[in-house]
């Protein structure tokens, strides 16, 4: 097992399925394991958040840790303090590092100083951490992950990549749907339609992320034609579900009636987000 969890490529196939096995065990008794019992861990947000706060600050305590929570504008990393020396400053001091910030490279720099596991939170390439959640979600609803299709509709941002990253090691087939101007360069998006097709999961994103402040409404025009609403979900399988790693804006990227409907998986996948990271925490820390 690689020490950092950067871009979730560290894994193999069978790590990621030990770990989607074993976040199902602990969101079924929460409670079971003390495997951080007298450690800390770091979670320094230079970009804000809801879901990713609070299911480490809570995933942390419930396996018996300390999360120590750096704020946007603590830190400032890059700015106030080089990535290297809080690398090296918070290794003498937690048993592990979050961070949730914006370039890879200031990331990749903490990282290669740290002596202790590195989680990358959220950075402008990837969202680890969410597409393990989103694993967890598909087995949990079709009881495998081998073969499933997932078709991901909207930006070719950090979550399509992370999601082409989880899937390629899971042997699942993701389908992403973008438009040419935002489109992954690994990556050249499919129509809607030929994305969701066979598909047991339809996926998007906001159509305008932090970060993407240059001509917001030109996003929306060119994002339009990739909202999921009821006729592109009845396009896919029977079975499909519908997933959001939110926050949502109902009417843009999603149909309010698909988000809050009973295909939907939004919701089971934002608490999933606690279980797979606990489980992801304690593979880290109990690694040699």
């Amino acid at each position: 097992m690689a020490r950092h969890f950067l871009t979730g490529a560290e894994l193999t196939s069978e790590e990621q399925l030990a770990l989607v096995d074993r976040a199902i065990e602990l969101k079924a008794d929460r409670l079971s394991s003390r495997a951080l019992e007298g450690k800390s861990v770091a979670l320094l947000f230079e970009k804000p958040s809801m879901r990713t706060r609070v299911s480490f600050d809570v995933g942390v305590t419930e396996l018996g840790g300390h999360p120590v929570s750096l704020l946007q504008g603590e830190v400032q990393m890059g700015q106030r303090e080089s990535p290297r020396d809080i690398g090296l400053v918070l290794s003498r001091m937690v048993h592990a590092i979050g961070v949730r910030t914006g370039p890879d490279e200031l990331l990749e720099e903490l990282a290669a100083h740290a002596s202790v596991p590195v989680i990358n939170m959220l950075s402008r390439d990837h969202h680890p951490c969410q597409a393990l959640a989103d694993l967890v979600t598909l087995r949990e609803r079709f009881g495998r992950l081998e073969g499933l299709k997932l078709a991901y509709l909207g930006d070719g941002n950090n979550m399509a990549r992370s999601l082409l990253t989880a899937g390629r090691i899971a042997g699942i087939e993701v389908a992403i749907a973008s438009p040419p101007e935002l489109s992954l360069p690994e990556a050249p998006g499919v129509s809607p339609e030929e994305a969701v097709d066979g598909a047991h999961a339809l996926y998007t994103d906001v159509w305008v992320s932090m970060g993407d402040d240059a001509d917001p409404e030109r996003r929306r025009e060119l994002l339009e034609p990739y909202r999921i609403d009821a006729d592109l979900l009845a396009k896919a399988r029977d079975d499909a579900i519908v997933l959001h790693c939110l926050p949502a804006h109902p009417g843009e990227e999603i149909a309010e009636d698909v988000l809050y409907g009973e295909r939907s998986a939004v919701w089971d996948q934002a608490e999933n987000r606690l279980h797979a990271q606990k489980a992801l925490l304690e593979l880290l820390l109990s690694a040699p």
